[in-house]
């Protein structure tokens, strides 16, 4: 079977640039996204993802090789169909697989003999098998014979300039060997270095351990940290000494929070499964802990920096520099901005930030739930000094530190952003 027609369902993070990649090597990519914005903007060439460069995007779209629909019709023409939707918690941090429930049923009514499906959404071990295989077959056609089913993990990492979807290995598990190979084969059109599995539940897993594997580390070097700040030990210190170590070592580091679309998410796709089988997995579940406590541990700073100042923060303008999750990308999306900033406004503080690359972010009030939005400020001299404490939360690289410091009356770092940019530090800093 060659592979000419695709469709990638959910034109995200990991949906858009794997779209362009196989409209790129010359595959006729059918990309069906809900948002109906989305559509428009990939139709006219126009990226909204940090990974995506729109000269790229426009090519490929004139050539014909891409074209976005909001209907699941192009699926009947397609030779393969990628399911690359959200799968985020619930509101008890239960999974949410509504999203892949819902596009599978759409893609059931088009299926045809011969098609290969792949899910690359986070999920629990089984969900290709127990979940998908299920609604799939309910078109009268039957997995590993007439169509094949496989499991093959998005390793998306937005920002990073050195590992873009096709440099980064591919982990593949079918249902059974047939539907194994197809989809090796339609992956290595794109991807140099596959990994084959025994099956889809391994490869389920072994996405949830790369995240488990950072959640655990994150987290425990985030309660490292505040035992190293009660003993009056620098944890930065602490780390850099450990990492000359040539094995055995690897260095993590604390913050303020996690956020994105994988750690704090994933590995509780796994908590809830395993108590299908009577079983607690501990470390999951103290490390979430820890790290949702963490934004608070941030506001407990803001406080003692302005305590130094005889300053409550009830009247107090704080200025937050960086809301993204991670440096150097527009993605907000579960950072901890977003809990530190209704923590320090339930207290009364004038909280504003500043971001280069988020332009506006939704805020809901901790304790009322009420959702409102905020712009990104300007930031220059006279608002850095007009603020009575700056918080960095996330330390994009096109960020003017030295002027930060220079006009700030005080400074909590939680990422050590100031002296990894050479600048030495006095007591008007608080670091995490």
């Amino acid at each position: 079977m060659s592979f000419k027609k695709i469709s990638i369902v959910g034109l995200g993070y990991v949906g858009l640039p794997l779209a362009l990649e196989f409209a790129k090597a010359g595959l006729i990519v059918h990309g069906i996204e809900q948002n109906p914005k989305k559509v428009e903007m990939v139709n006219k060439g126009i990226s909204y993802i940090d990974d995506v460069k729109n000269d790229e995007l426009l090519e490929v779209v004139n050539k014909g090789n891409l074209k976005a629909f909001i209907d699941f019709e192009p699926v009947k023409d397609s030779d393969a169909v990628i399911i690359c939707v959200p799968t985020p918690l619930g509101p008890h941090k239960e999974p949410d697989i509504s999203y892949i429930i819902n596009v599978t049923t759409e893609i059931s009514k088009y299926l045809k003999k011969g098609q290969l499906v792949v899910l690359e959404s986070t999920t629990y071990p089984g969900t290709t098998e127990e979940v998908l295989v299920p609604i799939l077959e309910k078109s009268g056609l039957k997995a590993g014979e007439d169509f094949y089913v496989a499991f093959s993990p998005e390793r998306v990492d937005p920002g990073n300039k050195n590992f873009t979807t096709k440099d980064i290995p591919k982990v593949v598990g079918g249902i059974n060997e047939v539907s194994t190979e197809k989809a090796m084969k339609l992956y290595s059109i794109i991807i140099p270095k596959i990994h084959k599995v025994s099956s889809p539940r391994v490869a389920e897993m072994e996405k949830l351990l790369e995240n488990i594997f950072r959640l655990v580390n994150i987290s425990f070097i985030n309660e490292l940290a505040i035992l190293c700040r009660k003993m009056n030990i620098d944890i930065w210190e602490v780390i850099s000494a450990a990492s000359t170590k040539p094995y055995g070592f690897m260095p993590f580091y604390p913050g303020p929070g996690l956020g994105g679309h994988c750690i704090p998410i994933d590995p509780f796709y796994l908590s809830w499964k395993a108590k299908e089988y009577d079983f607690d997995v501990r470390f999951i579940e103290l490390s979430g802990e820890i790290n949702d406590n963490m934004p608070r541990y941030v506001v407990q700073l803001v406080m003692e920096a302005l305590n130094r100042d005889k300053k409550a923060v009830n009247g107090s303008k704080i200025l937050i520099i960086g809301v993204a999750y991670k440096p150097n990308i527009a993605d907000p999306r579960e950072s901890p901005a977003l809990k530190i900033i209704p923590l320090l406004e339930d207290l009364g503080g004038e909280v504003e930030f500043y971001d280069p690359y988020v332009s506006e972010i939704k805020i809901e009030n901790s304790k009322t739930k009420e959702v409102k939005y905020m712009k990104s400020c300007a930031l220059d001299e006279g608002k850095v000094k007009n603020a009575d404490c700056v918080l960095i939360v996330t330390d994009h690289d096109n960020i003017d530190y030295e002027m930060i410091y220079k006009n700030a009356k005080l400074i909590v770092d939680t990422r050590n952003a100031l002296r990894k940019r050479g600048i030495s530090i006095d007591e008007r800093v608080i670091l995490l």
